[in-house]
């Protein structure tokens, strides 16, 4: 059916890009399409639905991974990716180490029960507290330079403990970043933690590349292995490699995502838009079995990197953080108000702002379409709408382009955009304009597959129900 304005003009045709969707997800919006927007009147919007068993579901397929490999190794869930309290509850019932960057990050994962050796702090010249909290807890210090290593050392002294660190190297292949240390640096720390002893335990070390490579993260890791044998020789410990994240995620089909990517361009977006690039949304490897790819490469026509890991007695530590959140959380904003444009397109504005979808951090958009609740059916005319927040900035569209929908739009509407646990709720949350924060809840299917939702928020831990 042809797309036709409200004012009778034909509007453009607009390209769809449909979102995957979990079972439970669908099982929200099929059974308890009424219980969503009850929701949203009553906790505002937007408002982010949160499902900690597909979070589960996720870590538990990275963990069989490793068991399957036989490698020795831990999950450590990345929080800078999602804040939820819900996932560090899931985190401590599942045996899941985090990676925290900050003092508060570590406060809350430990105050939902992970212990402290399990935890992972990264980030670059931590704060002194931070430091202090993370020696006091056993936690596992990355560290990003010299200067850091030696503050460590500092720290560990006047606590009368000993700190223990990863070295985070900076690949050649990363000349850019501003993160880790050269080798020349690298072997430099070697030799503090030679002298440090007493203070510094070295555990290993550490990377963390951009891009979504399994090739690359598996022979920068045989570096790394080969690095913990150098080490070993000078008699430090060093057995154990962090490889970090950047593990990806796929959002769409990928026959969608090529037909998508062919024929979009500047005219399918509102004011011509126009990005840096686009997150690769259909990724062919991608979640736990990127996991296994990495583990199975052989860089240089060496072992598979889990016979060397085994062999070598070298522990692997990874720290995913969107491919945990895989379809574990969506994001609901209600449709505030409906402009028809004269050049054939309209804009929805939705309660909330872009800040709440964070992909245009990184000058992009997030693509996969959202979904219109409740759709009243086929019957009804297509619609081609941009999204627009309810903020006074030009700049604050939820969504660039020109999206169709299966029908006008009217105020009290919901639209859902999936799969937004990763990075896109929180990242850039803000209470601009006075507005509220928007509200998380934790949705949950119980025995007998009754639907369970609480606030996540600090409170008394609840069991979680495994699907």
């Amino acid at each position: 059916m042809t797309p036709v304005h409200a004012a009778g003009r034909p509007a453009p045709a607009g390209l769809v890009l449909p979102a995957l969707q979990h079972p439970l997800v669908q099982r929200l919006f099929d059974e308890h399409a009424a219980l969503l927007h009850e929701l949203v009147d009553g906790l505002g919007s937007p408002l982010h639905l949160m499902l900690p068993q597909v979070f589960a579901q996720n870590a538990t397929a990275f963990a069989e991974c490793l068991r399957t490999e036989g490698v020795d190794g831990l999950v450590l869930y990345a929080k800078k990716a999602n804040k939820a309290h819900c996932l560090d509850e899931a985190c401590a019932r599942l045996g899941l180490g985090v990676d925290a960057a900050s003092a508060q990050e570590l406060t809350q994962a430990l105050g939902a029960g992970v212990p402290g050796p399990r935890v992972g702090v990264s980030g670059p010249a931590k704060q002194p507290a931070l430091m202090r909290l993370a020696l006091r807890q056993g936690s596992l210090l990355a560290m990003d330079s010299l200067e850091e290593l030696q503050a460590c050392a500092l720290a560990a002294a006047a606590e009368h403990g000993r700190a223990r660190v990863l070295l985070r190297w900076r690949p050649d292949s990363q000349p850019r970043s501003r993160f880790g240390m050269a080798d020349a640096e690298l072997d430099a720390a070697l030799d503090v933690c030679l002298h440090q002893q007493a203070h510094l335990g070295l555990e290993g070390f550490s990377f963390h590349l951009t891009g979504y490579s399994a090739a690359e993260r598996a022979e920068a890791a045989h570096a790394l292995v080969q690095r913990c044998l150098d080490a070993r020789a000078r008699g430090l410990q060093a057995d154990c490699i962090n490889i970090g994240g950047g593990f990806a995620v796929r959002y769409v089909e990928p026959a969608a995502w090529r037909d998508f990517q062919a024929q979009q361009g500047p005219a399918h977006y509102h004011a011509g838009k126009a990005f840096g690039g686009f997150y690769p949304y259909a990724a062919e490897c991608h979640g736990a079995a990127m996991l296994a790819a990495v583990l199975a490469a052989r860089p240089s026509a060496q072992e598979p990197l889990s016979a060397r890991l085994r062999r070598h007695g070298v522990r692997l530590l990874l720290e995913p953080g969107r491919a945990l959140l895989d379809q574990a959380g969506l994001t609901l904003f209600r449709v505030q108000g409906v402009k028809d444009r004269p050049d054939g397109y309209g804009v929805l504005t939705v309660e909330g702002t872009s800040f709440s979808m964070s992909e245009q951090w990184f000058d992009s958009e997030y693509l996969p379409d959202p979904l219109l609740l409740p759709d009243r059916g086929d019957a009804a005319m297509p619609y081609i709408a941009c999204v627009a927040g309810t903020s006074c900035l030009d700049s604050d569209m939820v969504s660039w382009r020109k999206l169709r929908l299966p029908r006008r739009p009217v105020p009290g509407d919901l639209l859902a955009y999936l799969n937004t646990a990763g990075y896109q709720m929180d990242s850039n949350e803000s209470p601009f304009h006075g507005l509220p924060l928007p509200r998380k809840v934790a949705v949950e299917f119980h025995a007998g597959q009754r639907l369970h939702w609480r606030l996540d928020s600090v409170a008394p831990l609840r069991p979680l129900q495994i699907i």
